[in-house]
């Protein structure tokens, strides 16, 4: 079984309720793919180290019970934060990020433990390759790479962190090209220059990442669903329709679905690229009927295809 590393953000989503309050759930976008991935069955580690506070604490007691590793350990910088406010299901984040644990790490540390271990796939994306921090994981990646590892990238981009938009979509597209396997939401196609981002054109924006190299591309549409091309194969599908408590970890979940899929069974990936699709978005809308990222299980995930086949 091939091993998916994960080096990104461990935050707290401090969500705010209708009366006032922060209520905190452990979050971050690669922090919730790893779960997402880790609970379908894949083998998954977190590279990044977490704090010693209570938060720090938290998170790690999280991995630990979505059976994720650790490889750093911890820092004695404080967690990062998000403050995050939900309207009509839809979150929008406000992001506390300097001198905060996960981005206490070396390039050579990271090295070193990826040098250890037999190569797998190293994901990143979201806060990372937010300037100057992408420049770090550039030099990991380009590293990663020469040892043998695939590269996974969620684009996820979050205009509202950016000092500078036009800086920060640069970056993005410098990781971006690096990527053997990519992920990208409307949103991020929009803000990367792609005017008409739709299920209707994924085939052409596609064709972008693919021209740097990616061989497995996912681009999703909120509720319009997704398309997913892998090694030339495609598919697309509408979303499930769900009761939507927030979106919170959605697109986490559906990309930690795909990995865990490919990384449990790594041949024959083009040929059930419509069945990775269909398993990734019942992922993601199961995790939509719950309050913040809480991905299912593979017995959940399964339970629920069995449970539609034989209301078909």
């Amino acid at each position: 079984m091939t091993s998916i590393y994960v080096l990104g953000e461990a935050l707290m989503d401090c969500v705010a309720t209708a009366d006032g309050r922060l209520q905190p759930h452990v979050g971050g976008s690669p922090f919730n793919m790893a779960r997402a991935a880790a609970l379908r069955g894949g083998t998954v580690a977190f590279i990044n180290r977490f704090s010693q506070d209570q938060f720090g604490d938290q998170m790690q007691a999280q991995l630990a019970k979505d059976k994720v590793q650790t490889v750093l350990g911890t820092s004695r910088l404080p967690t990062s934060l998000a403050v995050v406010q939900v309207k009509d299901g839809q979150p929008s984040y406000g992001f506390y990020r300097e001198g905060i644990a996960d981005r206490d790490y070396r390039v050579d540390e990271v090295l070193q433990a990826l040098g250890s271990v037999a190569p797998g796939v190293l994901h990143t994306g979201s806060l990372m390759l937010v300037p100057p921090e992408h420049d770090k994981v550039l030099a990991v990646l380009q590293g990663a790479k020469a040892q043998g590892w695939v590269i996974s990238v969620d684009v996820n981009l979050r205009p509202k962190l950016a000092a500078d938009l036009n800086a920060y979509v640069a970056a993005v597209r410098q990781v971006a090209a690096l990527a053997d396997w990519i992920k990208a939401s409307d949103e991020d196609l929009h803000l990367l220059g792609f005017a008409n981002a739709s299920k209707a054109t994924a085939p052409e924006m596609a064709q972008a990442f693919a021209a740097q190299g990616a061989t497995r591309i996912a681009l999703t549409f909120g509720g319009d669903g997704a398309w997913l091309s892998v090694d030339g194969a495609t598919a697309e599908d509408t979303a499930p329709v769900v009761r939507v408590i927030d979106t919170v970890g959605a697109g986490d979940t559906f990309w930690g679905n795909c990995l865990a899929d490919w990384t449990l069974d790594a041949q024959g990936a083009a040929e059930r690229v419509q069945s990775t699709l269909k398993n990734a978005m019942r992922a993601a809308a199961i995790n939509c009927t719950r309050a913040g990222c809480q991905p299912p299980t593979q017995t959940e995930l399964f339970g629920l295809a069995q449970q539609q086949q034989q209301q078909q």
